[in-house]
């Protein structure tokens, strides 16, 4: 998969923007990261936990693995280039369901524009 899927899928998630964090590249909803992309662009960090965390992570090694901070494990570090375009997505929507607010979460089934 390559970073310009990865931006065209998180942009296209209810009220997504793209923003500086740092050195790396951020995927926000309404200012909560869920996704950074460091420099270099092969790979992105998906912050998921839970049964998502566990279900990513076993996966392939190849693929994912561990995003540690200090003692915690934040989410998933996932190697772009061999990494499958739905695997990749589903993570994404996973992550920004879980920063999303209920209300807007909602709007994922929903039409552009219905309300």
């Amino acid at each position: 998969m390559k970073i310009a899927q990865v931006r065209k899928f998180a942009l296209s998630l209810p009220e997504v923007t793209e923003e500086p964090h740092f050195d790396f590249a951020s995927f926000r909803v309404r200012g909560k990261i869920f996704v950074t992309v460091p420099p270099g662009e092969d790979r992105i960090h998906v912050f998921v936990s839970g049964e998502e965390l566990e279900s990513a992570l076993e996966a392939d090694p190849a693929i994912v693995e561990e995003l540690p901070w200090g003692k915690k494990i934040l989410g998933v570090k996932v190697h772009l280039a061999r990494a499958g375009v739905r695997f990749v997505e589903r993570l994404v929507r996973q992550a920004w369901l879980a920063k999303a607010p209920k209300s807007l979460a909602g709007e994922l089934g929903r039409p552009r524009g219905a309300r």
